[in-house]
């Protein structure tokens, strides 16, 4: 497993709110779309001039 970028408990705590279990899988998964969606903000600022990721970069 790479590294997560989310908190599991919170994710785990948030889905069991809802009625549903959470598998290692899917912190996994949901961790590498953070990863992406950070990555993609991460280039919008970068392309804009700016070291600093906002808002409107997500």
């Amino acid at each position: 497993m790479s590294e997560v970028l989310v908190v599991i408990s919170k994710v785990k705590e948030y889905v069991k709110e809802k009625g549903f279990q959470t598998s290692e899988t899917a912190v996994e998964a949901l961790s590498a779309s953070v990863k992406e969606l950070l990555d993609k903000a991460i280039a919008r600022a970068k392309d804009n001039g700016r070291q600093t990721i906002k808002d409107r970069d997500i």
